[in-house]
């Protein structure tokens, strides 16, 4: 078997390949298809960050992995004034080229294998596994992490709000849990790209000085601009927490080569000095997951969870596959709750980024 071989043959067959003879069918609709499986912005990017990234076209030479000072200076401000951290230096951040990339590598660069243990919510994010397989660590999923065996234990992923269930973890919840990771000398990675779309419960940081009790040791936040700003094709994402992890990921990453795009460096500061279009955004979603929520409750689904973020995890009590293939019937294209675990096996995750006139169309079908 060839190298390359023998690296792919560790991962799981990917999961959005099989949806393909459902996406067909819904496709064969007369009105044509509405995709609700995953999860791509499609409102247009905010002017003020488009008009940053033109500025900075003419950008002949290399960029550098940390970024602008700029870049560092917004994403601190941004920390500070969002999730209400405290002395955030630029030591404390660290720009990444989307967030899968720094999910799927994250272990390898942490220099994790054989022997190593990372751990996830047992519904999430499929990425968190294909990580541990590329770095050949061993991985288990949990319903309460501090009930895990801390042994070799050497990466917990927190996600919250959660993809796909939309489940937000308290402020108590997290506190304990920090407490618990740093008391066996565990490294918490908190995913909280969706932190900044709850619409029933109010998102918490791990770099709140509630949760961490004002020290950011083993601990780092992972956040995105593909959701709250539409930027889901510039790559754009970073990093906050401790510098004793995120100084060395640092050096990794510049002999890797790992830098964002000097256009989109720019774009990130324009994106993160301004909470308008977030405001602006949050509204367009609200009102589309009203209208889906009401849409699925009236065709007999009961929707758990999904206080947060941009789906709406549904269940029929029915095979996940069943549901797909009903909705696909009607046009309609959602994600299995299996991909995400065999706990979602009865449960479909139905994402509310489409155009107004796509959930309006949805919405017409199941009435």
């Amino acid at each position: 078997m060839s190298a390359v071989s023998a690296l792919s043959g560790r991962l799981p067959t990917f999961p959005w390949d099989k949806l393909e003879p459902y996406k067909k069918t819904a496709a064969a609709h007369p009105d044509g298809i509405v995709d609700l499986s995953v999860g791509t912005p499609v409102d247009p990017v905010p002017e003020l960050i488009q008009k940053a990234l033109i500025d900075a076209a003419d950008s002949p030479g290399y960029p550098t992995v940390w970024g602008t000072p700029a870049l560092r200076d917004a994403i601190t401000g941004w920390v500070e004034r969002r999730l209400g951290a405290r002395e955030v230096t630029h030591r404390h951040v660290l720009p990444v080229v989307g967030s899968k990339e720094l999910v799927a590598w994250l272990p390898t660069q942490l220099g994790l294998g054989p022997g190593d243990r990372v751990a996830y919510p047992r519904l999430a994010y499929p990425t968190y596994e294909v990580g541990a397989r590329l770095a050949r660590a061993a991985y288990e999923v949990y319903d309460d992490p501090t009930e895990l065996d801390p042994t070799g234990l050497k990466l917990l992923w927190l996600n919250s709000p959660s993809n796909p269930t939309g489940k937000v973890l308290a402020k108590d919840e997290l506190t304990r849990i920090v407490a618990w990771a740093r008391e066996h000398g565990v490294l918490v990675f908190s995913d909280e790209c969706y932190l900044e779309l709850g619409w029933e419960a109010d998102p918490v940081s791990v770099l709140h000085p509630d949760v961490n009790g004002g020290s950011y040791d083993g601990i780092v936040a992972v956040h995105s601009l593909s959701k709250r700003s539409n930027l889901a094709g510039y790559r754009a994402a970073f990093l906050a927490g401790d510098p004793a992890v995120l100084g060395p990921l640092l050096e990794i990453r510049k002999h890797g080569g790992m830098m964002t795009s000097a256009p989109t460096q720019a774009a990130v500061v324009a994106a993160l000095g301004d909470d308008e279009h977030v405001r602006v955004q949050r509204e367009r979603y609200a009102a589309r997951r009203q209208a889906l929520r009401a849409a699925l409750e009236g065709h007999g689904f009961r929707i758990e969870h999904s206080e947060a973020s941009l789906y709406l995890w549904a269940t029929r009590d029915e095979s996940c596959w069943d549901t797909v293939a009903r909705l696909a019937d009607l046009g309609i294209l959602v994600a299995p709750g299996d991909f995400y675990g065999t706990a979602g096996e009865k449960f479909v995750r139905v994402a509310f980024t489409a155009t107004d006139e796509r959930v309006a169309a949805a919405v017409s079908r199941l009435s």
